[in-house]
């Protein structure tokens, strides 16, 4: 069995590299690094790895700036969020933007690597700390009574803007033309977009946006 492949972003060099080390120590296969957001989504969508362990408090784009389109420039690769910040709001950002795990840095590296683990397998991780807090918002979500009620999907602005360029009938090569982006990342959206919306072609999520004012022809 092949090991597991691992891109790892963190600003601060010195973390990362010894994170790297005790990774390719352990047996799994740093297949790349970055610190910083844009060398991130762009080593995403070229290694594809299995998994990107993600620092989120970085210096211009942030681990949540970036979180969203990695999933969408590699959307087969987990990510698994390791940071500093115990903030409730982070937590939550990172979970609703489609993060697999959520540790703080002060996790043990043996915790750790059983994460990326779990993970990569379809599981999911979060620190113990965090997970009190993650029941405490849920439990304030439940005393509302319209938590329950059926909710719209949201598509992002970048999904809605290649809806635009479906509706005018153009291929995806066209439209990673337009956007300055790969085909693979165009089929990628769209894939994200019928998953979303549960619908099964490109002329479907067309009438579904025109019908819900997403967009114009």
């Amino acid at each position: 069995m092949s090991a597991t492949r691992v891109l790892v972003v963190d600003d601060v060099d010195l973390f990362r590299k010894g994170l790297n080390a005790a990774l390719t120590q352990a047996g799994f296969d740093v297949c790349g690094e970055a610190n910083n957001g844009e060398d991130a989504v762009s080593a995403a969508e070229t290694l594809q790895p299995d998994i990107v362990v993600l620092d989120i408090l970085m210096p211009g784009l942030s681990g949540l700036d970036v979180l969203e389109k990695i999933i969408a420039a590699a959307p087969d690769t987990r990510v698994l969020l390791l940071t500093a910040s115990e903030s409730e709001e982070d937590l939550l950002t990172g979970i609703r933007a489609g993060a697999r795990g959520y540790l703080v840095k002060d996790t043990p590296f043996d915790d750790l690597a059983r994460s990326i683990k779990d993970v990569v397998v379809g599981g999911a991780a979060i620190s113990n700390r965090m997970t009190g807090k993650l029941l405490d918002v849920l439990a304030q979500l439940l005393r509302h009574q319209d938590f329950l009620a059926p909710r719209k999907p949201t598509l992002t602005g970048r999904e809605i803007e290649v809806l635009r360029y479906v509706a005018k009938g153009m291929t995806s090569k066209q439209i990673g033309r337009e956007l300055f982006i790969s085909e693979n990342t165009v089929k990628n959206h769209i894939r994200n977009i019928l998953d979303k919306l549960g619908l099964h072609s490109r002329n479907e999520a067309v009438l579904y946006a025109i019908r819900e004012n997403l967009i114009d022809l």
